[in-house]
C-alpha cells in the first residue's frame, strides 16, 4: 500500500467509526471512488484495533470501572469491593446484553454469505437516507433525562437489538446505538458514550475474528502498514471522539442527519445516472 492510501484508510475509519455516519459504508466507498483495490484483511483488523485503542483511552476511567466489575463478576473478591457503590457492574451487564444479539445475528449473517451481499453502493445510499431520518426522529422528539445511571436490562436490550440493524452497510453501529438511546430518553452525550462504551466488546469480538481468518488464511500483508494503520487511526478516532462529546454537551445531532441525507442522495444521484457502479 502507498503511504497516501494507509493515510487515507485511517483517517476515515479513525473519524467515522465513532459519528453517526457509518465507517464501514465509507471504507466500502474508497474502491469506488479511487479504483484501489481492497486494502485487505490485515489493515481492517489494523484500523479497527486503532480505534477500539482509542476509545480504550479516551474513556479510561470507564474501561477501568468496567474491568474491575466484570473481574468482579467472576468471583475476584477486592475487584468487586472496588466498584460496590458504583454503576459499573450494572453497567458492565448492560453491556453485554446489548452486545449478544449482534453476535448471534452476525454469525449467522457472516455464515450465509449475507454481509458480503449487502456491499454494494445502493445498499449504503439508502441506508444512510433511512437510518439518518430515524436518527433526526429520535433526537429531536426524544426526552434528553436520563443519564447511565438508569440504564438496565431492558433498555440494553433494545439499543443491543437496534445494533443488529449496523450489520448493514451505511446504518452505523454509532448512529443507529444512539438512535436507540435516544428514543429511550437517554441525554446526548450519555447516548454517545454508552455507544462507544459498547463498541468496546463489539470491536473487540470483530477483531478477535478477523485475527483468526487472517492467521488461517497466512496472509503476507506488510506488519509495518498495518502498525502504521492502527497508530493514525487511533489517533483520528480520539480526535473525533473528543469532537463528538464536546459538540453534543451544546448540540444536536442535525448536523451528522444532513451529512447522511447528503451522502445518501448524493451516492444515489450518481448510481442512477450511471457515474458510480
Amino acid at each position: 500500500m502507498t503511504a497516501i492510501q494507509i493515510l487515507i484508510i485511517a483517517l476515515i475509519q479513525g473519524i467515522t467509526e465513532f459519528l453517526p455516519i457509518s465507517s464501514s459504508g465509507h471504507l466500502i466507498l474508497i474502491p469506488a471512488f479511487t479504483g484501489w483495490p481492497d486494502q485487505g484483511l490485515a489493515i481492517d483488523v489494523a484500523v479497527h484495533m486503532g480505534t477500539l485503542a482509542a476509545v480504550l483511552v479516551y474513556f479510561w476511567r470507564d474501561t477501568k470501572g468496567l474491568a474491575l466489575a466484570g473481574f468482579g463478576a467472576i468471583g475476584v473478591a477486592p475487584a468487586r469491593r472496588a466498584v460496590e457503590g458504583s454503576i459499573y457492574t450494572k453497567l458492565f451487564w448492560a453491556l453485554i446484553i446489548a452486545t449478544l444479539p449482534v453476535i448471534i445475528i452476525g454469525y449467522f449473517a457472516k455464515a450465509s454469505g449475507y454481509m458480503t451481499a449487502l456491499r454494494a453502493a445502493e445498499v449504503i445510499a439508502w441506508s444512510s437516507i433511512i437510518f439518518g431520518i430515524l436518527l433526526y426522529v429520535a433526537d429531536s422528539r426524544a426526552p434528553v433525562t436520563k443519564s447511565l445511571e438508569k440504564m438496565a436490562i431492558r433498555p440494553a436490550l433494545v439499543i443491543g437489538i437496534a445494533q443488529i440493524f449496523a450489520l448493514i452497510p451505511g446504518t452505523s453501529r454509532a448512529g443507529v446505538t444512539m438512535t436507540a438511546a435516544r428514543y429511550l430518553g437517554f441525554n446526548r452525550t450519555e447516548a454517545a458514550r454508552f455507544s462507544m462504551l459498547l463498541s468496546i466488546p463489539t470491536i473487540a469480538g470483530a477483531g478477535f475474528l478477523m485475527i483468526i481468518e487472517l492467521l488461517e488464511k497466512g496472509s503476507d500483508a506488510q506488519i509495518m502498514d498495518a502498525l502504521l494503520v492502527a497508530a493514525l487511526s487511533c489517533v483520528a478516532a480520539l480526535m473525533a471522539i473528543h469532537f463528538l462529546m464536546r459538540w453534543l454537551k451544546h448540540a444536536t445531532m442535525t448536523a451528522f442527519v444532513i451529512y447522511r441525507l447528503a451522502l445518501g442522495f448524493g451516492l444515489l444521484w450518481l448510481i442512477y445516472s450511471g457515474v458510480l457502479q
